[in-house]
């Protein structure tokens, strides 16, 4: 089984994205940084934020849905605000996506909020609404159950030191896989947690028996030549079993975003 993670920087690079998801077809997908905007028909809208100006794809969600007709998709917003059609607004939402292949039955799913809970009207003040999903699947060919679940960590103006919100975010996120997974199941936890690696989350999570496999693989960053910032890292996967990994990647060679797709194989 393939489980992908990757945060998809709303879009902007989704014509190199889109045919790389389509051809690597990952069996579990846990895309972070997802745009879902249902009463436009625009292709692209504008985020803004005082100096920070993005563009958006306007349906990221569809666009990603449409490459991927063999999954079954799900959305999970964080919030809902306003991104720009020119001078319009238009209601956005903004959130997580986990895209499954049909051929693993889904046998349980976990969704709720590891920072404040969902903001409906705006995207709010820093650090926003950050929320963690899911999945518990079926998996014919190791006969048992796997549950993968992800989140987009807090953003912090100030950087990616470890706060109280942060540390109280890592709970909540193991909390979240271990109400989904059962005695047995091979765990996977995972997301851009936009921290460092020595940092008070992996140690929360180390605490509570999962692997952080990055830095144990010997990869030195998850960011690539489009994010221009100091710090290399953000994006980790964290399994509680690592004899059960055959391979596990940090994709350099395709920017699909400004953050490197990871890749574990199971």
């Amino acid at each position: 089984m393939k489980i992908m993670c990757l945060n998809g920087w709303g879009g902007k690079l989704h014509e190199a994205m889109l045919p790389y998801l389509a051809a690597i077809t990952p069996d579990i997908l846990c895309l972070q940084e997802v745009i879902h905007s249902p009463s436009s028909g625009k292709d692209w809208l504008t985020y803004r934020d005082g100096d920070h100006i993005l563009p958006q794809r306007a349906n990221l969600f569809r666009d990603v849905t449409t490459a991927l007709p063999n999954h079954v998709a799900f959305f999970c917003p964080a919030a809902q605000g306003v991104l720009w059609d020119g001078e319009m607004p238009i209601p956005s939402q903004w959130g997580l996506a986990t895209f499954v292949h049909r051929s693993f039955p889904i046998i349980g799913q976990v969704q709720g909020f590891v920072h404040k809970d969902y903001s409906p009207v705006g995207f709010g003040e820093h650090p926003r609404s950050r929320n963690a999903h899911g999945v518990r699947v079926w998996d014919y060919e190791a006969d048992r159950a796997l549950s993968v679940t992800h989140m987009h960590g807090l953003r912090d103006l100030a950087g990616k030191m470890d706060t109280p919100e942060r540390a109280e975010q890592a709970h909540r996120l193991r909390d979240l896989s271990s109400q989904l997974a059962e005695p047995g199941d091979l765990k996977v936890i995972c997301g851009d947690f936009n921290v460092e690696p020595n940092s008070e989350t992996l140690s929360i999570l180390a605490d509570a028996g999962m692997v952080e496999l990055v830095t144990t693989y010997g990869f030195s960053r998850t960011r690539n030549s489009h994010y221009k910032k100091p710090g290399r890292f953000a994006d980790y996967m964290l399994i509680d079993n690592q004899d059960a990994v055959r391979s596990f990647d940090v994709i350099y060679e395709t920017e699909v975003s400004d953050h490197c797709p990871i890749i574990l194989d199971v």
